[in-house]
């Protein structure tokens, strides 16, 4: 990925600081994906004692995380201070319910996937649920997850690829061929970065997730309200005129369907071990690393 294309991380931050009072009643997707990735957990056996969530926003997935393993300790790491003031509002709320769980405030804090505040060798788990989408270098977040994890630890994790918000990026590509939609990173770039980074036994799969719409500003009013706005360092300055806006609009009509518009997102999932004896992943005797995909059908 080239810079232009980099995620300008304050754009970011200051985004989800605007956005967290009300991220929760536009996340549809952010929690539908949650639930998905805990499903998969179903099939997993793992008793981990101390859990990472990066990128854990409003607490949505920490408090599942919690329910699913009573015994063990979530830190919530967000990049955004007002997420975590969301997700500890929350606790402070439902204290009374939520109190076995914590016994004591619960851990969080602020800080960036690619240089995380943890020692090395401390958490048993990782999850991460829609948020390495935000970095740069998938190689230097998973760097860090690794040095983070115990021997043996697994990371769990989401993120959107490529074909995301394809309909939203066709109808701007009408206006001019500026990038006014994020690009996503490939899955299978993503599955050979964890090899790079030493995880073994790295499962990667994919499905499309369809959210309908009324109109065009619903769209562009969903993506505002959980601060998923243009991050990139080469996108267009400024605000688009009225007349580009309706071109933009004329030109997302052609995928109406049923009376609704579409916004396709491409969810990636993906989870591996840290395993001290995996030479950055698996070697066949020929040389050939290995690295299961696994397509879901649309």
């Amino acid at each position: 990925m080239t810079e232009v294309f980099y995620t300008d991380k304050s754009r970011v931050r200051a985004s989800f600081d605007k956005a967290a009072q009300h991220y929760d009643e536009a996340a549809v997707l952010q929690r539908e994906v949650a639930v998905r990735m805990g499903e998969r957990l179903d099939y997993i056996k793992v008793a981990p004692r101390l859990i990472l969530d990066a990128g854990s926003g409003t607490g949505e997935s920490a408090a599942a995380l919690r329910r699913r393993y009573p015994e063990a300790r979530v830190v919530e790491l967000d990049l955004a201070h007002g997420m975590l003031s969301v997700s500890r509002e929350k606790v402070r709320r439902g204290a009374g319910l939520l109190g076995r769980w914590f016994g004591k405030d619960p851990w969080m804090t602020c800080g960036d996937l690619e240089a995380l505040p943890l020692a090395d060798n401390s958490v048993d788990m990782i999850w991460s649920n829609l948020a390495i989408q935000w970095v740069n270098i998938p190689d230097r977040v998973f760097a860090e997850f690794r040095r983070v994890l115990k021997p043996q630890g697994m990371l769990m994790f989401s993120t959107l690829g490529p074909d995301t918000l394809t309909e939203l990026r066709q109808a701007f590509a009408a206006v001019d061929s500026a990038s006014h939609v994020n690009r996503f990173i490939d899955m299978h770039d993503l599955g050979d970065a964890l090899l790079k980074g030493g995880f073994a036994e790295p499962v990667m799969d994919m499905e499309k997730i369809v959210m309908t719409y009324p109109d065009a500003k619903a769209v562009m009013r969903d993506l505002k309200s959980i601060g998923a706005h243009n991050a990139m360092a080469g996108r267009p300055r400024g605000l688009t005129g009225k007349r580009a806006w309706q071109t933009a609009v004329d030109a997302y009509e052609v995928f109406r369907k049923d009376g609704k518009l579409p916004a396709t997102y491409e969810v990636v999932y993906g989870h591996a071990w840290k395993s001290e004896s995996s030479r950055k992943g698996a070697v066949l005797p020929d040389g050939r690393q290995v690295i299961e995909f696994i397509k879901k059908p649309n």
